[in-house]
């Protein structure tokens, strides 16, 4: 098939323009062209172009067609110029909530496959679109992965418009932004940028604007895509934008001076930039009293170490330092290995896959079988493998511990991290012991200070406490609502105060 210039402008001809995009939409059958011709003698021909299944056939037939064919005077428009004859139909009452001028083949295939109808008039270098995009969509849901005992219960659905309308509801505010992109040369997957015209750092606004623009990829299917082109050490194992399905932390976040990414066809929006504060706070921190919450929030800091450290230490302290425990608990643990053949580094490794594969399952099976499957499968792998004598009761409370800590975590991708980096934490134990552990410490930590998002560094504000000492408050505690008066510093936001000044 010979290549077609998409980048050519629609030709005067009808019949040109419809073998050019029949060739384009070639074995295309879901490609609907309707040829339509208006008046008592058919002196208007037109062309109708949309795609069936995306568009709200109504709406075109009894909103565009019929308006154009019973409100347009034929006799009046028989000798006018192309341009005064587009603009006599583009005014012709035409009763869709959206029209738009278009003038080259590319923006019709676009526009065509985005969902929206377009009208090609005979003797015209123009074309008209018309809204009607109406594909069928899940409805408004709670996100069974941040659900909450007291908060809102809606969440973000795969069309990106309503996503943004969730975050308009909370946020009728006519300095909230919204400028639309597209990205990917095949999927031109629609992306949505939101941000408070006053309040954000307009540094961290045009440099999530400038790496969005640089992307160059095929297609784009879920808002993963977006994160790992944009963030800025891809290498590093902690996420540095955060992602979440609830518009009220999206709108949190955005009033803090946050940007948020919206996606088309992903349930979920991206929040930059991101610190590891962040992913320990959870939007029911905030609509609980502070008291409650600031135990919770210590807790969450508390089962950190335990996520990550607790396997490590365990496999450290039996096989290199014994002299470390209790005498009678040490006595009980050399009681315990007497018959087990497997050494306390295997034992964890061993327990760590298990609960992996336990967690994994019960994610991929749906419903009620899948936590069943969670809890009948630990139960009864631990169980058997203690009276099978292949590992110690004490590492079986040690991992059941640790995977129950992970589970405090809010967010789902750095309670990820922390499960893989827990295995790295477990060789350098066995191979080191405690000083092994003190040096992967030492290396996360470093690595933790040096990374930044969006130039803002990770480990704000407890590693620059000195410059950004207000935001201390609102880490391991949530402080009351009514003293929470300044937006956060490490953001440098341009309006300092929450209040309306």
């Amino acid at each position: 098939m010979k290549k077609i210039d998409l980048k050519q402008n629609i030709h005067k001809d009808l019949q040109t323009n419809e073998q050019i995009l029949r060739s384009i939409f070639e074995n295309a059958d879901d490609i609907i062209f309707r040829k339509l011709e208006a008046g008592k003698s058919q002196k208007l021909k037109m062309l109708l172009i949309y795609v069936d299944g995306m568009t709200t056939k109504e709406a075109i037939s009894d909103y565009a067609i019929e308006t154009i064919l019973s409100g347009l005077d034929i006799s009046k428009i028989q000798n006018i110029s192309d341009t005064q004859l587009l603009d006599a139909v583009a005014k012709s009452n035409i009763a869709t909530s959206e029209i738009q001028i278009i003038t080259t083949i590319e923006e019709i295939v676009d526009k065509i496959l985005s969902g929206e109808t377009v009208l090609i008039l005979d003797r015209c270098i123009k074309a008209i679109m018309l809204s009607s995009r109406g594909w069928p969509m899940r409805g408004i849901q709670e996100p069974s992965a941040e659900t909450l005992i007291r908060g809102a219960r809606d969440g973000f659905n795969e069309t990106m418009k309503v996503n943004i309308t969730l975050i308009r509801r909370r946020l009728k505010d006519p300095k909230l932004k919204v400028k639309y992109a597209q990205v990917g040369k095949r999927s031109k997957t629609d992306i949505a940028i939101m941000y408070i015209d006053d309040i954000v750092n307009k540094t961290v606004l045009e440099t999530v604007e400038k790496r969005i623009n640089n992307i160059d990829i095929e297609a784009v299917l879920e808002s993963s895509y977006i994160e790992e082109m944009i963030e800025d050490d891809s290498y590093s194992p902690f996420p540095q934008i955060e992602n979440t399905e609830r518009p009220d932390a999206a709108a949190s976040a955005i009033l803090e001076g946050r940007v948020v990414i919206a996606i088309d066809n992903t349930p979920s929006v991206l929040i930059a930039p991101a610190i590891l504060v962040s992913f320990m706070q959870s939007s029911e921190d905030y609509y609980e009293r502070w008291m409650p919450s600031c135990i919770t929030r210590m807790i969450r800091y508390l089962a950190l170490p335990i996520t990550m450290l607790l396997p490590a230490i365990y496999v450290a302290v039996t096989q290199y330092h014994p002299n470390l425990l209790p005498t009678q608990l040490a006595l009980y643990v050399a009681a315990s290995r007497a018959n087990v053949p497997f050494p306390p580094y295997f034992e964890a490794l061993l327990m760590e896959l298990v609960i992996e594969l336990v967690r994994e399952a019960s994610l991929r099976i749906t419903g009620p079988v899948g936590s069943t499957i969670g809890l009948v499968g630990g139960l009864v792998i631990g169980q058997s493998s203690v009276e099978a004598g292949l590992i110690t009761p004490l590492a079986v409370i040690i991992v059941a511990l640790t995977a129950i800590a992970s589970f405090t975590i809010p967010s789902y991708n750095f309670s990820t991290t922390l499960r893989m980096i827990r295995f790295g934490f477990i060789i350098l134990a066995a191979t080191f012991g405690l000083f092994g552990i003190s040096i992967g410490l030492s290396f996360v930590i470093i690595h933790l200070c040096t990374l930044k998002s969006f130039g803002v560094p990770y480990l704000t504000p407890f590693t620059s406490f000195v410059e950004h000492r207000r935001d201390l408050r609102d880490t391991v505690i949530r402080p009351k609502i009514k003293t929470m008066v300044r937006k956060p510093q490490y953001l440098h936001t341009e309006k300092k105060e929450r209040k309306n000044v």
